[in-house]
């Protein structure tokens, strides 16, 4: 990982046993097989989502409740309410994670001031990272992945550095992008209905005919 600017901690939850644990057990018992996926990619993960359990949007609560893996952490991110919503409508868990991967475009995130930060969030901070998420999307394509079709969290910034780096190195055929489900949480409570649908719409949009 490259210096960061001054002020801007990385977050790193595998230097935790405790994180190291439960992700072991969440990759283990959704993953262990070879079927091919489809992708959903968010921004960076958050100080009390994938941040703290090393699982992208999954707080402890929905570990624990949705998943059934106990954890020592404690933690709430409402962007995992979402998403765990979103996963109930879409069959639960078993077969949501049989059908899709959630990463980021870094798979570190931020905080500074203790806040969360984007990559986006400053000019020289997505400078200096591009060459390393560039070198980890290359990583997490060496997989087996369908990219025929890709989900974006992310309607904005995201989207927009997604697209041009996919321009030129040409990883999917098509980014789908949707609305963060942060920005849903703090912005669009109200809506939450009509975003699962538009979330589920596009989720099947992503699935081959022969998943």
């Amino acid at each position: 990982m490259p210096e960061l600017p001054s002020g801007i901690k990385a977050l790193l939850p595998y230097s935790s046993e405790e994180a190291n644990r439960i992700a072991k057990l969440f990759y283990t018992k959704y993953y262990s097989d070879h079927l091919n996926r489809s992708l959903i990619l968010g921004i960076n993960p958050g100080r009390n989502g994938a941040g703290l359990t090393g699982i992208p949007f999954t707080d402890s609560k929905r570990l624990e409740e949705k998943c059934n893996i106990k954890t020592e952490i404690k933690s709430y991110e409402p962007s995992s309410e979402f998403i765990y919503n979103v996963i109930d409508a879409f069959g639960g868990v078993e077969l949501f994670y049989k059908k899709f991967f959630i990463s980021s475009i870094s798979p570190i995130g931020f905080v500074k001031e203790n806040k969360n930060y984007n990559y986006y969030d400053e000019k020289i901070l997505q400078d200096v990272l591009t060459p390393y998420m560039i070198h980890q999307m290359n990583r997490l394509l060496k997989l087996k992945w369908n990219t025929r079709k890709i989900i974006c969290l992310g309607e904005g910034k995201n989207y927009k550095f997604l697209s041009q780096r996919n321009k030129v190195h040409h990883w999917f055929n098509e980014i789908i992008p949707l609305a963060h489900p942060r920005f849903i949480m703090q912005y669009r409570r109200k809506q939450i209905d009509s975003y699962i649908e538009l979330y589920i719409r596009q989720l099947n949009a992503c699935l081959d005919l022969d998943h």
